[in-house]
């Protein structure tokens, strides 16, 4: 039996659309957030500062770094973003899955309160289903 490793969603932070998510970010971290994985929206001293002062470790994804020499400073680039992709990858297989199977390219009702309500039964019904595959994987 190999080990099976689950990603379940344990918390959930709803903004509105019209605020940019690097600027919205800092107001949704935990205390002690841990490594914090995000794209390059992120890429800002103001997320990475939030994310030190709670305690936490930004892992951001890079898009470009300086170099004279092109062929390095692409494989610095690449060894620095390929743990975060690693990462990253599994945490927006989450998303699509929302997209592509619980009706979550658009929102059902407008509003914030009621777009996090829909959001919170998507994650909800996900972490059920997904509890299910966990455990018929283990056994």
């Amino acid at each position: 039996m190999r080990p099976v490793r689950g990603c379940l969603v344990e918390e959930i932070a709803v903004t509105p659309a019209n605020i940019n998510d690097g600027k919205a970010g800092p107001d949704t971290l935990p205390d002690n957030p841990g490594e914090v994985f995000a794209d390059s929206a992120y890429c800002g001293n103001h997320f990475g500062d939030a994310v030190r002062a709670k305690g936490g470790t930004p892992r951001i994804v890079a898009t470009g770094m300086w170099g004279k020499d092109e062929a390095e400073t692409l494989a610095r680039l690449d060894a620095w973003n390929q743990p975060i992709h690693r990462i990253r990858g599994r945490i927006e297989k989450i998303f699509g899955t929302w997209k592509r199977s619980y009706g979550l390219r658009r929102m059902r009702w407008r509003g914030l309160a009621k777009a996090g309500v829909q959001i919170r039964i998507t994650a909800i019904a996900y972490n059920m289903k997904r509890s299910l595959n966990i455990i018929a994987m283990a056994g």
